[in-house]
């Protein structure tokens, strides 16, 4: 059968939330605050360390584009669903569904390699701080962020080539805020288990090494950390790993329940649900967390605070 005889769809619906009118301009207002809120964040930490000559360091330029990709990330899916609470129709095209459903999985992807290359940074200043100026050079922090970057955008591709492939003859609703794997092979007109299985083998790897490495990365620090003799040194040294810890708890106990099964016959709901906490909630609460423990960085957004200031009262 010729797949664009029978590939009739040309747009999906996106239902984002079921709920009352009411509720969805509540929903519009909340959102459009957390994003708001997001961007100047992120954005904070980004000028902060651009602006620090202190923070010129491999640890905050990691941060930096930590925050740079987290702006990014929700931009793939934030706008959109605050459209869809405004709009009667919800819909977005067949064309525009697979490239969110693209730039969402890359920058998810490239976070699962970003985080593993901050945990070996602190691996290295920890456990080799002698050796580490010269193991962790600027040049190979920006080398190594460059690739988990490419790396991360050339991981999905041929998946969602597959992917667009299928017919899809209708329906079209996506009971979903997000164009995502699962909801979008239950439309096929055809079963795929192919292409869900190699979805969930390529998802569970990455997932699975790069958590693992952090792991491990932190199994040695913790080790190194135990044989600090003075107690202060040793609560300066759990204090710089403990934020980096708490967004990596946040961010892959949320994705394992997600993509390690495509459609693994989580609720509806609980998808939902889960999907905002590592898609709006983690990029929203990921600036106080590096920031309230780090006194380098409150200092240095004092600093941005104060230069903005400046710049409105001239």
């Amino acid at each position: 059968m010729n797949v664009s005889e029978v590939n009739t769809v040309t747009e999906f619906i996106l239902l984002t939330f079921s709920c009352s009118r009411e509720i969805q301009i509540l929903l519009f207002i909340l959102f459009s605050v957390s994003y708001i809120l997001t961007l100047m964040g992120n954005g904070a930490i980004i000028c902060a360390v651009k602006m620090s000559h202190r923070l010129q360091t491999p640890m905050y330029i990691l941060l930096a584009n930590f925050s740079f990709l987290e702006i990014c990330y929700i931009n793939t899916t934030v706008p959109n669903m605050l459209r869809n609470f405004l709009s009667e129709t919800k819909t977005i095209s067949f064309t525009a569904c697979f490239l969110q459903f693209y730039f969402f999985f890359s920058m998810g992807i490239t976070e699962t390699f970003l985080l593993p290359l901050m945990a070996f940074d602190r691996y290295l200043a920890i456990c080799r701080p002698l050796h580490y100026p010269t193991l962790m050079s600027t040049r190979l922090c920006t080398h190594l962020v460059t690739l988990c970057w490419v790396t991360g955008f050339l991981c999905y591709p041929l998946p969602i080539y597959f992917i667009t492939q299928l017919p899809f003859c209708g329906p079209n609703i996506i009971d979903h805020f997000v164009c995502d794997p699962g909801p979008i092979l239950a439309l096929s007109c055809i079963p795929a288990p192919g292409i869900e299985l190699s979805c969930s083998i390529l998802s569970s790897l990455i997932i699975f090494i790069t958590f693992f490495f952090i792991i491990w990365s932190y199994s040695l620090v913790l080790r190194a950390v135990l044989q600090v003799p003075s107690a202060a040194g040793r609560h300066k040294a759990f204090s710089t790993c403990s934020s980096h810890l708490a967004v990596v708890s946040l961010f892959y106990g949320t994705i394992m329940m997600m993509y390690v099964s495509p459609s693994s016959g989580n609720r509806v709901g609980i998808q939902k649900i889960v999907t905002l906490i590592y898609s709006t909630v983690t990029p929203l609460i990921n600036p106080l967390i590096y920031s309230l423990r780090n006194k380098d960085m409150k200092a240095a957004l004092k600093k941005v605070h104060v230069c903005t200031k400046n710049s409105q009262t001239k």
